[in-house]
């Protein structure tokens, strides 16, 4: 459903964020980024971890499909046009690494922000530094379902922050999670 159930027995949702071309704005407009990014920073009030993933791409699929295409290509000059150019994609890419970098935000949900202060000190102070796996056992349904809205509650504060600086963002479904931590 979303979220992530950590050993610690707190929970986590992942944002990917997309991103900006900071260098391509003006100083006016990198000033109101950093100012509105300083802003949003300011306004929480539980901690966030920023996650940036960088992977090599992989382009031989791309390329090989090009050069099908190429072949194909009955006009001479576009032929022509078309080998070179995935000559010159081909060359790039072995002269530096190509990179696919993508932005996370991970939001963070504690068990123990929750404890009943209705409970003794003794009490809490056992709940605080139980074992997660007698945290996880412990959770039912029910509270499952309230973590999770709490949780889902932080992520869409996020995306609503975000959106102020002209950024979108969306939560990862099962799948994605399944296939990042991979």
């Amino acid at each position: 459903d979303e979220v992530v159930i950590l050993k610690n027995a707190s929970l986590r949702t992942i944002l990917e964020v997309n991103s900006v071309n900071f260098d391509l704005k003006s100083s006016d407009e990198q000033t109101a980024i950093i100012h509105g990014f300083q802003n949003f920073i300011n306004s929480l009030d539980f901690p966030l971890q920023i996650v940036i993933q960088s992977r090599r791409l992989d382009i031989k699929k791309y390329l090989a499909k090009t050069e099908e295409i190429v072949s194909r290509i009955d006009n001479e000059l576009l032929r022509i046009q078309g080998v070179e150019y995935v000559r010159f994609v081909r060359s790039l890419t072995d002269l530096a690494n190509i990179m696919s970098k993508k932005f996370y935000l991970v939001v963070p949900f504690y068990l123990t922000e929750t404890i009943d202060s209705s409970k003794g000190f003794g009490e809490r102070l056992k709940e605080t530094f139980g074992s997660a796996g007698e945290k996880i056992k412990e959770m039912t349904d029910q509270n499952f379902a309230i973590y999770k809205a709490q949780i889902q509650q932080r992520s869409e504060l996020l995306s609503a922050g975000l959106q102020q600086m002209g950024l979108t963002s969306r939560l990862l479904d099962k799948e994605e999670l399944i296939k990042m931590f991979y």
